[in-house]
């Protein structure tokens, strides 16, 4: 069974599974239970992706012919020590880019 982790969004708590505890983090409670509280709250976490994001639309915005719609996808992984990582493998992480253009005019 998964711990869980304690996070602060907007004025209640959720809790979150977590396969495993991070670094720094100690076990302090049964599988279940929870076992820590994030120092952050999930908007505050969230805030470090806008700029990710943003990067994103703004280069695109800038072709010569700017797409109708512009779709990025990424994982994130939150942590419980309130950071939020894009998830990824080995050493690259993983992003899903869909550019779309209609015709209409």
């Amino acid at each position: 069974m998964a711990d869980l982790v304690e996070i602060p969004v907007g004025d209640t708590v959720v809790l979150m599974a977590v396969a495993e505890l991070d670094e720094g983090l100690v076990q302090a409670a049964r599988p279940g239970k929870v076992v820590a509280r994030a120092a952050r709250s999930l908007e505050d976490m969230l805030q470090g992706l806008q700029p990710v994001a943003e990067s994103f639309v703004q280069q695109f915005c800038e072709m010569t012919r700017v797409p109708n719609e512009i779709r990025v996808e990424f994982g994130v992984k939150l942590s419980a020590q309130a950071d939020v990582v894009i998830a990824s493998t080995a050493t690259e992480a993983t992003f899903s880019v869909s550019l779309m253009w209609s015709d209409r005019r």
